[in-house]
Parts: structure tokens; C-alpha cells; sequence
């Protein structure tokens, strides 16, 4: 007689997967509920109210100077991020350098634009020319150079962008900066004992492996910019928000106008979401995809080489 086995008497005792009782969660049941009944009852006094005209809201969703408005702001976010990020990365390179100079000047500009209000700073730019009636560009001690009208120059669409972006380098640079640390320094070493300079190990090697961890961050940041930009309609720059508040302070269809503009933003921000994962998808898994290192018939006398894919090192070099 042979003695059973405590494994097979133990599985022999478990329930069948039919006899399994799941647990019940009467709380989250309750809580969809709760949540389910508070939204349609919103969306219920939203669409009964006799306060808010539905034929108005869909008169003005493709009403000529909003959709004028939404080419503004869509413009408006993207040259903005485009500056920003360009600031941003040589930001980020001057704190990373060694030169206590640059470190100094990228710590204060980040200071600065990440301790002022957006608002503020807009404000500021289009009234430049309290501080600085004309804007001038010479050659210092001579006449030869050129004069503008601060005014003509600081338009609201120029302080927006200007504004916008000054601010947005700010965060970009630390965004930029992570990314940058995040790289193996070893990618670098490498990369300089192939005769690489600075600019080109930072070019070639480090930025394009940096794009993994700066994207998403980033992506956010131009979503959060797409809705920044309604902050322009304090210096009247045509965006979505500014054309929506000139029309409704001529009719009185405040709140049709407002839920005009958020569904255009809701709309937008969309559309950004879906193009930021498709990024994420490109260059997330691996920006530099290694290639399989093959070695070459090797010339009698030459040495040959070693083809790396992308860099071809000499063997002499390796002896």
C-alpha cells in the first residue's frame, strides 16, 4: 500500500473553480451609483435648462471667427512650444555644463519664469513699451542700426508668443535636463572614445536616447499649453477665448459661448492626446536600436574593420 501524497490530498480537497464565491463589493456599487446619478443629473439641468439656447451652442461651434480663433490658438501653441523647447534644451545644456557661468544664468531664468504667473508675464511683454517706447538694434557707439515702434512690434499675437514661450523654456529646460541625466553616462564615454566631441556625443548620442523620458513630460506640456493660450485673451491676441469673450459681450450668450470654447479645447486636447501616444509608441520602446556587431573579411595588411551599423572603427584602433 502506497502512502498518498500530501500535494494530491491537498488539491484532491480544494473546491472546484464552480464552487468559488467571489467576493462582493457592495461599496463600489454603491459609489458607480452615486457617481453615475450625480453626472446624469447634471447633464439632465444642462439640457432642460431654459437659461441656455442648445441651437445657440450649435450655431456657434463652426461659427466663422471662432473657427478663426481656434487657427490662432492652434498656431499660438505650436510655434510657442517649438521656442520654448528650443530654450529649454539650451537651457538645459548650460546647467549641465561646467562653466559656473552658465549654470548661474540657466538657474535664474528658471527661477524666474517658474516664479511669475503666466498672466503676469503676458501682461508684462505687451506693455513694453512703458518701459521701452522704441526697440533698437545698432552697432553700440554708431548710428548704424535699425529703429521700431514698440508698439507696431508687440502685438497681442507677438506678446502671446513671446510671453508663452519664455515661460514654457523654463519648464522644458528640467524636463530636458532629466532626460539628458537619465542617459548612461557609459553612452557617453563611449561615444568620446570614438573621437567625438561634446556638441556631437550630445547631438548624436545623448538627445536621441533622451527622447524616451523627455516625450511624455513634454506632451503634457503641450497639452497644458493648448489651454494656457486661452490666458491671451488679456492681451487680446485672437485666440479661441478672446473671439469667443468679443462675441459674447455683444449678445449676452455667455455661457453658450463658454461651452463653444470647451468643447473646441476638449476637442483639441483630443487630438493632441492621440498624436503624444503615438510618440510614445515611436520612441518609447528604444530611440537608438542597436545594430548586431559583424566582423568583415579582413584585407591582408589592412587590419579591416568592425561595422557597427552606424560607425565604422578602424582595428587598428582596438589593437
Amino acid at each position: 500500500m502506497t502512502a498518498s501524497s500530501p500535494d494530491v490530498t491537498r488539491a484532491a480537497s480544494w473546491p472546484h473553480a464552480g464552487n468559488i464565491v467571489r467576493l462582493r463589493h457592495p461599496g463600489r456599487i454603491i459609489v458607480a451609483l452615486v457617481c453615475i446619478a450625480v453626472v446624469a443629473g447634471f447633464a439632465y439641468a444642462l439640457a432642460v435648462n431654459p437659461h441656455l439656447s442648445w441651437a445657440d451652442v450649435g450655431y456657434y461651434i463652426f461659427f466663422p471667427k471662432i473657427l478663426a480663433g481656434v487657427g490662432v490658438t492652434i498656431a499660438l501653441s505650436i510655434i510657442s512650444t517649438v521656442i520654448g523647447l528650443v530654450i529649454g534644451v539650451v537651457l538645459a545644456v548650460m546647467k549641465l555644463s561646467s562653466n559656473p557661468v552658465a549654470q548661474l544664468l540657466s538657474t535664474l531664468y528658471i527661477w524666474f519664469f517658474r516664479g511669475t504667473p503666466v498672466l503676469v508675464q503676458l501682461i508684462f511683454w505687451f506693455n513694453l513699451a512703458f518701459l521701452f517706447p522704441t526697440l533698437v538694434l545698432a552697432i553700440p557707439g554708431t548710428s548704424i542700426g535699425y529703429e521700431w515702434d514698440t508698439n507696431t512690434v508687440m502685438t497681442g499675437f507677438n506678446a502671446a508668443v513671446l510671453g508663452l514661450a519664455l515661460n514654457l523654456g523654463a519648464y522644458a529646460a528640467e524636463i530636458v535636463r532629466a532626460g539628458i541625466q537619465a542617459v548612461d553616462l557609459g553612452q557617453s564615454e563611449a561615444a568620446s572614445s570614438l573621437g567625438m566631441t561634446s556638441s556631437q556625443r550630445l547631438r548624436i548620442v545623448v538627445l536621441p536616447q533622451a527622447l524616451r523620458i523627455i516625450i511624455p513630460p513634454f506632451g503634457n506640456e503641450f497639452i497644458g499649453m493648448l489651454k494656457t493660450t486661452s490666458l491671451v485673451y488679456v492681451v487680446a491676441g485672437n485666440d479661441l477665448m478672446t473671439n469667443a469673450s468679443q462675441i459674447y459681450k455683444e449678445n449676452s450668450k455667455i455661457m453658450e459661448l463658454l461651452i463653444v470654447v470647451s468643447l473646441w479645447y476638449m476637442l483639441l486636447t483630443a487630438i493632441a492626446t492621440y498624436l503624444q501616444s503615438k510618440l510614445e509608441k515611436k520612441f518609447g520602446n528604444s530611440t537608438v536600436v542597436p545594430a548586431t556587431r559583424r566582423r568583415t573579411s579582413l584585407p591582408s595588411g589592412d587590419g579591416g574593420l568592425f561595422r557597427t551599423g552606424v560607425i565604422r572603427v578602424p582595428t587598428e584602433d582596438l589593437k
